[in-house]
C-alpha cells in the first residue's frame, strides 16, 4: 500500500457543485480520506454536469469523475436532527472541513465555523463564497460566471473592443479558485503541525476572478487612465496580432518580443522589405502603425495553410503558436507526458484519459484516478464505523435521513 503526503488525513466534503469539492479532490488525489456529503435522493449538481447544454455530448459522465474521483460518499439529510448529529459525529474526528454551503444555510443549519469549532477546535475549516465572507454582498448567491467572471473586470477586459462580453466556460473560475482553497488549507496544516492550532481558511470566487485580473485591475487601482488603455488596445501591436491562414486556422505571435526576432519573422515570411517603408523603419514606428502593418503581414499570412506556415517557422526558430481547439489540445503528447491527463487505474472508469490537476511534487505519488463514487455508495460502511447497528441504518434509511 502506498504511503501518500495525505494518508490518514481526514477530510469532510461538505460542498457542492466544483469549487469547494474539487479542493478536496486534490487532497484525495494526494491520499487522503474524502468523504463527500450529499443530499439523499438529488446528489450534487457536480453529477449532471456533463449533462447540460453547455457541456459537449459524450457517453460517459465525465465531469463527474474528472472533479468527483477518488472519495467516498454518505448521503445525509441535514435538515433533519439525526442527520445534523451524524454530521457532528464526522465532524469530531476530522482534520479538514471544506464548505461552500450558504451563508444563510450555513445559519440556519448551525454549521458555521464558530458553531462547530467547539466540536474539534484543531480542525481547518476552509470556507468557499461567491463575494468574500464580510460585507454587505456577503450572502449574495453567485456562481463563477457572476462572480469570478463578471464582477471581477475580466469578462470586461478580454472581450474586443465593441463587442458584446463572452461568456465563460462551465467551472472556468472554478477549477483555479479551487487551487487557491487547497492551498489555504495545506498552509493552514502546516500552522497546525508547527503550533497545534486548528484554523478557518477562506477565499471566494471573487478574489480569485480579481487575481486573475490583477495585471490590469493593479493599473486601475493606482488611477490609471483605462480610456487610454482600452483606445490603446482596441489596435494591438502586429507581433501581438491574431492572423487568419488559408485554411481559416488562427496564429498567434505574442512570443516575438525583440527586433531581431521581429526582424527573423519577417524573414521568415520573404517580407523583410516592410522595414524599408518609411512606416515601418523603426520599432517605435512598427507600433504607431500596426495597424497598416498588421494589415500587410495578415494579406502574407492568408496565402497558406497553418500548418506550411508552422513547418516555416518551427525550421526558422520563430515562436508562434497554432490557436488549438480544445479537441486537438487534449490529445497533444505533452498533456500525456507531463501527466497534465491521466490515463485511470480503476478499470470502472469509462473515459480514456481525465484531466489532472496541475500540481506536481516530485517524488510525491499521487493516488490514481480511482472512479467517482455512486450516490450514497459508502453510507452504511461510515455508519458502521462510527458505531451504528445494522438495524440503526436501516431505521435511518427509513426515516429519510440517509
Amino acid at each position: 500500500m502506498n504511503d501518500y503526503i495525505f494518508s490518514g488525513l481526514k477530510v469532510l466534503d461538505v460542498g457542492t457543485v466544483v469549487a469547494g469539492p474539487v479542493a478536496a479532490t486534490i487532497l484525495a488525489d494526494f491520499g487522503a480520506d474524502v468523504i463527500k456529503i450529499e443530499q439523499p435522493g438529488e446528489g450534487d449538481l457536480l453529477r449532471v454536469l456533463s449533462d447540460i447544454p453547455t457541456t459537449p455530448d459524450a457517453d460517459s459522465n465525465y465531469f463527474w469523475q474528472m472533479d468527483g474521483r477518488n472519495k467516498k460518499d454518505l448521503t445525509l439529510n441535514l435538515k433533519t436532527p439525526e442527520g445534523i448529529e451524524i454530521l457532528h459525529k464526522l465532524i469530531a474526528d476530522c482534520d479538514v472541513y471544506v464548505t461552500n454551503q450558504p451563508f444563510g444555510v450555513r445559519r440556519v443549519l448551525k454549521l458555521s465555523y464558530d458553531d462547530i469549532k467547539p466540536l474539534n477546535p484543531s480542525m481547518i475549516y476552509a470556507s468557499l463564497s461567491a463575494f468574500g465572507e464580510e460585507g454587505p454582498e456577503r450572502d449574495s448567491k453567485g456562481f463563477d460566471l457572476l462572480a469570478y467572471w463578471a464582477r471581477s473586470g475580466l469578462m470586461d477586459l478580454v472581450r474586443s473592443p465593441g463587442c458584446k462580453p463572452s461568456q465563460a466556460l462551465p467551472g472556468m473560475g472554478d477549477h483555479p479558485t479551487a487551487i487557491a482553497l487547497y492551498a489555504s488549507i495545506v498552509t493552514a496544516l502546516l500552522n497546525k503541525e508547527r503550533t497545534g492550532k486548528g484554523a478557518m481558511v477562506h477565499t471566494s470566487l471573487l478574489a480569485n476572478g480579481l487575481w486573475s485580473a490583477a495585471s490590469i485591475a493593479a493599473g486601475a487601482l493606482a488611477n490609471g487612465d483605462m480610456d487610454a488603455y482600452r483606445a490603446t488596445n482596441q489596435v494591438p501591436a502586429a507581433t501581438g496580432y491574431v492572423y487568419a491562414t488559408k485554411d481559416n486556422r488562427w496564429l498567434q505571435l505574442t512570443m516575438i518580443r525583440s527586433e531581431g526576432q521581429f526582424l527573423q519573422f519577417l524573414d521568415s515570411i520573404d517580407q523583410l522589405h516592410f522595414i524599408k517603408d518609411e512606416r515601418f523603419t523603426t520599432p517605435e514606428l512598427w507600433y504607431e502603425n500596426r495597424e497598416q502593418l498588421s494589415a500587410l503581414i495578415q494579406n502574407v499570412l492568408i496565402n497558406r495553410e497553418a500548418a506550411e506556415w508552422l513547418a516555416i517557422f518551427e525550421a526558422k526558430m520563430v515562436p508562434i503558436e497554432l490557436v488549438a481547439t480544445v479537441d486537438e489540445a487534449v490529445r497533444n503528447e505533452q498533456l500525456i507526458i507531463n501527466n497534465m491527463v491521466v490515463a485511470p487505474t480503476d478499470p470502472d472508469i469509462d473515459v480514456p484519459f481525465i484531466i489532472n490537476h496541475p500540481i506536481k511534487i516530485s517524488n510525491l505519488d499521487q493516488v490514481g484516478p480511482k472512479r467517482a463514487p455512486e450516490l450514497g455508495e459508502h453510507t452504511d460502511e461510515i455508519l458502521q464505523n462510527l458505531g451504528y447497528s445494522h438495524q440503526q441504518i436501516l431505521a435511518l434509511k427509513d426515516k429519510g435521513v440517509t
